[in-house]
């Protein structure tokens, strides 16, 4: 098997989250260079490649320099930056030959999106959106099972997810709407919008919903309701001023009831005549990265591709026109 050489663009606390993983999957990948402007970052990185008994890759600070000096050392490429870098990244990268898995939000607007998956197309490279619940054996099993009819119709999506983001975000870009576009549901909440259209496997409809700044820029609390085209409803909370982490999406179906998380973390069924709710068996799983390989070496489908990335931002866009018209209903 060929080794992948990959190249990171930003090595913020996220991005080390990622690269944590990939170290583990040097018989598929050795990462080659970085892309950082902050020293402080790129010490820390350095130290997890020392810790993994790996070389230190290069850094170069300035993303143009960074194509010019390391372009034909890399095959593809993990975008980990800032929300308002992703589209020019992502274009760039792309109309270099790259292969691109880039993390969520995939990009700013509608605009944006539509105008990478042109790119997309037109460069015949792979484009995959790092949302970690499609990308997961969890949401991946769950689809499937949903796809194939075993659970029924599905009648009603109850769908959570909380954290302690404003707190943890006070004084950074990610509550900055001109860098990051948008507050705790279009962060860490893009991943529960992304995993419930994932799962219904079709468009949503209607849409109303509220939303509480709590004296930011951004959104901290939403509330939304909304109907799919088959006629599914769904309730979607996002607390980004919890005290506490985590998510629960429940679908309740004609045939039994599945529980997951947003990030694809866990997988509970309870079937029609069953009594509780019990943890499904799943493969293991390396991440983002390990499904992105895969992906690339043709082994399954792209579960996430950039019109993922499109229609959560569409869904999000739905949601704010809502809350700016007091909860009105309106059309996805």
């Amino acid at each position: 098997m060929t080794i992948v050489r990959l190249g990171i663009i930003g090595v913020g606390s996220m991005a080390r989250y990622h690269i944590r993983q990939i170290l583990k999957q040097t018989d598929t990948t050795q990462i080659t260079a970085l892309c950082e402007p902050h020293k402080d970052n790129y010490a820390k990185a350095a130290e997890l490649f020392e810790q993994a008994g790996q070389p230190v890759p290069p850094c170069e600070p300035d993303f143009e320099k960074f194509l010019q000096k390391h372009g034909k050392r890399i095959d593809a490429a993990f975008i980990v930056t800032p929300h308002n870098q992703h589209f020019p990244q992502a274009k760039a990268l792309l109309e270099a030959g790259k292969d691109v898995l880039v993390e969520k939000p995939m990009v700013m607007n509608t605009s944006e999106a539509k105008r990478l998956i042109r790119v997309r197309d037109k460069t015949k490279r792979l484009l995959a959106v790092a949302f970690n619940g499609s990308m997961s054996p969890s949401i991946r099993k769950a689809a499937a099972m949903l796809r194939s009819g075993q659970m029924g119709a599905v009648l009603t999506v109850s769908a959570n997810v909380w954290q302690s983001w404003e707190q943890g975000t006070r004084g950074l870009w990610r509550q900055d709407p001109k860098i990051s576009g948008g507050g705790f549901m279009f962060d860490t909440g893009a991943h529960l919008l992304n995993t419930v259209a994932d799962l219904l496997g079709e468009p949503f409809s209607q849409v109303a919903a509220f939303i509480d700044k709590r004296n930011t820029q951004v959104d901290i609390l939403t509330v939304a309701i909304a109907r799919t085209r088959s006629g599914t409803l769904v309730t979607i909370n996002g607390c980004g001023a919890s005290p506490v982490t985590n998510s629960d999406v429940k679908l309740f179906c004609e045939n039994g009831l599945i529980q997951v998380g947003v990030w694809g973390d866990y997988f509970n069924l309870q079937m029609k005549g069953e009594p509780e709710l019990k943890p499904v068996e799943l493969p293991p799983s390396l991440g983002v990265w390990e499904t992105f390989i895969k992906v690339r070496n043709g082994e399954i489908e792209n579960p996430s591709p950039a019109e993922n990335g499109l229609r959560m931002i569409q869904l999000w866009d739905a949601i704010k026109k809502s809350a700016r018209q007091g909860g009105a209903v309106v059309e996805v």
